[in-house]
């Protein structure tokens, strides 16, 4: 994996929370890469497929926005015309 792809592939999973143990994976493999400028094998195959897991859900910043409070039921309104004879 190359550095712009880590990069990308870091991008996207910081814009969701991550477990602890997700959390402590991260760190240590940007860790390793940037003590050997490469990652190995079982680390891409887990960033990427934790990548592809959290890219399903929705961002963090978006779940925080639309908590919005639900609308009230209204009740149908009767028709305000009167008939005319």
């Amino acid at each position: 994996m190359n550095k712009e792809r880590l990069e990308w592939v870091m991008s996207g999973l910081n814009q969701h929370a991550l477990t602890k143990p997700e959390d402590q994976f991260v760190k240590t493999a940007l860790e390793a890469f940037e003590k050997n400028h490469v990652l190995t094998e079982v680390q891409e195959e887990r960033l990427e497929s934790l990548y592809k897991e959290k890219s399903k859900l929705i961002p963090n910043k978006i779940e925080v926005s639309s908590k919005r409070s639900i609308p009230k039921k209204t009740k149908p309104r009767k028709p305000h015309w009167k008939a005319v004879f």
